[in-house]
This record gives C-alpha cells, structure tokens and sequence, in this order.
C-alpha cells in the first residue's frame, strides 16, 4: 500500500491497489514526470513463522493522475534483485548493481555489477554493457548527471565507483584520488556541476 502527500493541503490521498505490484522492501522507485516506477527488492512472507524472503525481478508503474496501476514486463529484466539502485535519464530508467540470486551473481546469491534498462514508452529493457563496470556491489549509490549515471561506494564499504553513459553504452572509471573514505548505505547528490 501507499499514498500520496500534498504539502500544500496538508493532506494524504490513498493509493489504489487494483493491479498493484507485490509489497516490497529494499525496492528503488524513479518518477518520470508522470508516473512512479517501482522495481525489485525483497518480499517478506511472515506465514507461517520464520517467514520466507523472496527477491523480486518484478515491478509496476503508477500513474497518480488516474490512480492506476500498470505491469512492467519481465522479459529482458535484470535478475531478482534487492538493495540496488535506480535513476531516471528522461527517456528511460536504469537499474544497476545490488545484491541477487541469478547467474551474473555465481548462480546462487550474491552481488551484482550488472543492470539493465527499462523504456516504459515500449516496455522494454535493454541489458547495459558490463565491461569496463565498477566491481559488484549492494547498498551504493547513483545519481543522473543530465548525460551520465555515476555509481559510487557501496558495500564492502567502497571507495570506488564508474560513470556510464547509456548513449555509447560505455563505463569509465572515476578517480579514487582524494575520494572520502569507503561507506555504504549513504546518499548523494547532483548539484547540477559536481
């Protein structure tokens, strides 16, 4: 479940969840101008106790205009995936990274260096080339330059990270030179210039 908050009004309005995605935890969410998109992370089924984690390769994008769901299709998806990242580049969203169960972590469970891209005008994705990628990593974090998606730290507390431009498909590293200490589980910023 969710809602919507309107600071102007001081006001919360209920969010439908007719055709919603599965409740989810450790998920990522990007806005395009018009509509949310929610995709992967953990559900949780607490029945019958210990409960079972499940990770998901799913998702769904809500329009709040018309308080609707729709489905994100699952072919070309990343693999199930929790603790990752997402950013919306103004045509597309891309998901990168994060802890996973699959075949680019091993088989089994794992980290991910790896993502892909979601076009909702065509419901598509695209995999993002892995060459040249920063090291796997879960609990890093990204942010959208206007042209390039940077990726920085992360678990095990990383003091590393890349830039890809989705336009080449093409990774470059950054310089580790004078970059804060390795953490995880941080924020950051694009000021528009660093």
């Amino acid at each position: 479940t969710g809602g919507q908050y309107d600071p102007v009004t001081d006001r919360w309005l209920p969010i439908t969840t007719s055709g919603a995605p599965l409740g989810r935890r450790d998920h990522t969410a990007v806005w395009t101008g018009t509509e949310m998109i929610v995709w992967g992370g953990l559900y949780t089924n607490d029945f019958p106790p210990p409960g079972t984690e499940v990770y998901l390769a799913s998702g769904g994008r809500y329009n709040p205009s018309t308080n609707t769901w729709s489905a994100i299709s699952s072919a070309g998806a990343p693999s199930p995936r929790a603790f990752h990242t997402a950013v919306w580049t103004g045509t597309e969203m891309i998901v990168w990274g994060g802890y996973c169960r699959g075949v680019e972590c091993g088989g089994s469970w794992g980290v991910s260096g790896t993502g892909a891209r979601y076009d909702p005008v065509t419901n598509a994705w695209r995999v993002m080339a892995s060459t040249g990628a920063p090291s796997a990593r879960e609990q890093h974090t990204v942010v959208w330059t206007g042209s390039e998606m940077i990726v920085w730290g992360g678990e095990a507390s990383l003091n590393t990270g890349g830039q890809y431009d989705p336009v080449t498909d093409r990774w470059l590293p950054i310089t580790t030179s004078g970059a804060p200490l390795g953490r995880r589980d941080h924020t950051a910023v694009w000021t528009g210039a660093i």
